[in-house]
Parts: C-alpha cells; sequence; structure tokens
C-alpha cells in the first residue's frame, strides 16, 4: 500500500508529483510508476531521496512504520481502516504534576479504527494525542501506566470528566466538575482516590490541555 502512503503525504504537503520528482532528482515516471501501484520493487536509492523529499523515513514508504515530519497524513482509501494518533512524551501525573520534556522525541503513532474516531468520538483526528500517565491518585480509576487519549479540542469541564491540565508546575489528570453557582466560575479538581483530597480554583486559572476519551491497560 505504499503507493497510498506517498500519494497522501505529497497531498497533505499540498505538493503534486512534479515537485517532489524535482526536489528527489528521479523522473516522474518514476513515481507516477510507485503512485499507481504499477512498481512493486521500487529502486531503493530513488525512494530513499523521495523520502528525503516528503520529510519521511523510507520505511514508512515502505512498511508504514517510521517518523513522519509533522503529522501523519490522512489516507481516506476505502481500504484504510485505522488512523494513526500521535503519541506525545508528556507524562501527566496522577500526583504531583509531571514536566512536559519538549525536547524529548515523539513516540510512534497509536492506531484506532477510522470510523469509532469519527462515529464514536466525533472527534477531528488532529486534535488527538495519546500519552502514558503516572501515579496513583486515579486509583481505581487510571492506574499507573496506563495509556490515555486526549481531545485537545475539549477544554470546558461540562460534561464533567477526567482531563489532562497544567497545574503550575506541570501536567496532571484529574476529574474536573464546575461548583454550582459559583460567582465568578470556580472548577473542583477531583482524584479518584480518597487519600488526595479535592480543591476548587478559579476556572481561570485551570489551564486544560483536554479531556481524557479513552483509556488503555497492559494486563499481566
Amino acid at each position: 500500500m505504499r503507493f497510498r502512503r506517498l500519494r497522501a503525504r505529497i497531498r497533505q504537503l499540498g505538493m503534486n508529483v512534479a515537485d517532489v520528482a524535482s526536489l528527489a532528482g528521479v523522473n516522474r515516471s518514476f513515481l507516477y510508476d510507485i503512485i499507481r501501484g504499477r512498481s512493486q520493487t521500487p529502486n531503493l536509492e530513488r525512494l530513499k531521496s523521495v523520502a528525503a523529499a516528503v520529510k519521511v523515513d523510507v520505511e514508512w514508504l515502505l512498511h508504514g512504520q517510521g517518523d513522519v515530519q509533522g503529522e501523519t497524513p490522512l489516507d481516506e482509501g476505502a481500504q484504510s481502516d485505522f488512523i494513526g494518533i500521535a503519541y506525545v512524551n508528556a507524562r501527566p501525573s496522577m500526583g504531583g504534576g509531571s514536566i512536559l520534556d519538549e525536547e524529548a522525541k515523539p513516540g510512534r503513532d497509536f492506531h484506532f479504527r477510522r470510523s469509532w474516531i469519527k462515529d464514536r468520538l466525533k472527534a477531528a483526528p488532529s486534535m488527538l494525542r495519546v500519552m502514558q500517565v503516572e501515579g496513583d491518585s486515579m486509583k481505581p480509576t487510571l492506574e499507573d501506566g496506563d495509556t490515555v487519549l486526549v481531545d485537545m479540542s475539549q477544554k470546558i469541564p461540562q460534561p464533567p470528566g477526567i482531563f489532562v491540565l497544567h497545574d503550575g508546575l506541570g501536567l496532571v489528570a484529574k476529574r474536573l466538575e464546575h461548583v454550582p453557582m459559583s460567582d465568578p466560575p470556580r472548577v473542583q479538581i477531583i482524584s479518584d482516590n480518597t487519600r488526595y483530597p479535592p480543591y476548587d480554583c478559579l476556572a481561570d486559572e485551570v489551564n486544560i490541555i483536554g479531556r481524557i476519551r479513552w483509556y488503555g491497560r497492559e494486563m499481566f
């Protein structure tokens, strides 16, 4: 399916075959043969040049694995049942807060069913991120090491839910809900683990990253 990945990447970058061929130093026919599925074993050195031109690893073109500069392009083909959601090396703490390592290299995408993202979550893939949580303050709902899917388009705790937020020191995962009849509006920040007491603060002071829409847990 490499021809569909290449076609999707070219479209995502706003380029055409002539642009890529010129940057890669290859004939347009070489690219057309790949895109149209006529070439199953393209010359590897030329393909590496094409990969560099569209800013992806050659392994991503060949097998769908490897680094892609920026977001992974959407493959809208009828047979594309899954979509890649970017994993970021932020580890929201269920406790005192964890610092986002902005220099850390992003991990590989997690893949979810496209229909589930669209029809069940009704979410934009570009606004979703995968993270891993740590700590015990959200037990038993979330355990240390759980993987979560965060919708960054949802920053208002209405209805209440579990969010990733920045508490001034780092990222934390907490349950949020509005304090009724508060003026100015206040938000209560709740840990599901009763060892950690809830507290509230002004809504304007809460820097919400996004709502957690799904979690996964490794079983031992």
